[in-house]
């Protein structure tokens, strides 16, 4: 059911079925969410069913603002309020100790919790409507199958999932890849997952600089080593290689996704934008575009090592980690 989200009824009609503890599709800046009541493990675990994903890969809940994120958090640390402060509603999730007996499913059954204020302004209404209907929060992963390609158009939401689900469409998603997590429930914070936000841009607004991920961080959306991936198989590949491989033959079913049109021609050739965030907004639509298409292979460049590509760099490494793993079968 795709109900326009710049009309208000149609806001009230989802925040509704929120309440009622239904599954509602929403647009966030960054992607589709599938959201349910966070409050609510019933509905939380329709969630989990819907996409096929494991009980205890953490879900991030989306709030209208600081305020609304606070009885979910057991405390909220120094360094989560400056994040919050600098970037909400923005593309960042801080991981904060969770409330005792609140958002236990959606938590993962960890003792902490994925806060997180999203910037779309349909996504702003709908959470502000939930709220007045008693809805504190909504868990929301990615509107897609689990492993799959994120969805950025309510058109790939209604792709993934049957008739019956609510999506609320707000055209374009304007970032186009999921936000940068925080862990700061430990005492120091830790990057679990790149976004558009750099990390030049996040230790600025910390005062101090971001801890590697070890082996005692929590589990958080989005960091399992094969993930985003589309039916295709994706590789990761330097513009030489490319070139040299297309110059022995042009295979079949194999789409190319550069910065620099191929001296021979592939099948099919995206050009990949040499902005990291307009390459961001690009990325999950044009590879699903790539799959539609029927390829067999999708052979992406590449991204430059500038920091401010390890969002873009991060996706595509996870999505053809899933070849190399299986996990995309």
């Amino acid at each position: 059911m795709l109900l326009n989200g710049a009309d208000p009824a149609a806001v009230r009609q989802a925040a509704e079925a929120l309440a009622r503890g239904a599954l509602v599709a929403l647009p966030t800046e960054t992607v589709y969410g599938l959201g349910a009541r966070a409050d609510d493990d019933a509905a939380v675990a329709q969630i989990f069913a819907a996409k096929g994903r494991p009980a205890d890969h953490p879900l991030i809940v989306h709030v209208p603002d600081m305020a609304a994120a606070e009885p979910f958090a057991a405390r909220l640390p120094a360094s989560a309020r400056k994040l919050m402060q600098a970037f909400w509603p923005g593309p960042l999730t801080v991981i904060v100790p969770r409330a005792e007996g609140m958002a236990a499913a959606a938590a993962g059954g960890q003792d902490t919790v994925g806060l997180r204020c999203p910037a779309h302004p349909v996504a702003q209404a709908l959470l502000r409507e939930a709220l007045r209907l008693g809805v504190r929060g909504v868990a929301a992963p990615s509107a897609n199958r689990f492993g799959r390609v994120s969805p950025t158009h309510a058109a790939h939401v209604r792709s993934e999932f049957d008739e019956s689900l609510i999506i609320l469409d707000g055209g374009d998603c304007e970032v186009g890849i999921e936000s940068s997590i925080i862990d700061c429930s430990r005492g120091h914070p830790v990057l679990l997952r790149p976004g558009v936000l750099t990390r030049a841009q996040i230790e600025a607004a910390l005062g101090e600089p971001l801890h590697a991920r070890d082996a005692a961080a929590p589990r958080a959306s989005g960091t399992l080593e094969a993930h985003y991936a589309p039916s295709a198989v994706v590789r990761l590949l330097s513009q030489a290689a490319i070139e040299s491989a297309l110059a022995k033959e042009v295979p079949k079913g194999v789409a190319v996704y550069s910065r620099t049109m191929p001296a021979r021609s592939p099948e099919l050739w995206r050009p990949l934008p040499d902005d990291a965030r307009a390459a961001a907004h690009d990325l999950f639509a044009v590879l699903r575009e790539l799959d539609e298409a029927g390829m067999r292979e999708i052979w992406v460049e590449q991204p430059p090592s500038d920091s401010t590509w390890d969002g873009v760099r991060d996706r595509l490494s996870r999505a053809a980690a899933a070849f190399a793993t299986g996990a995309g079968d």
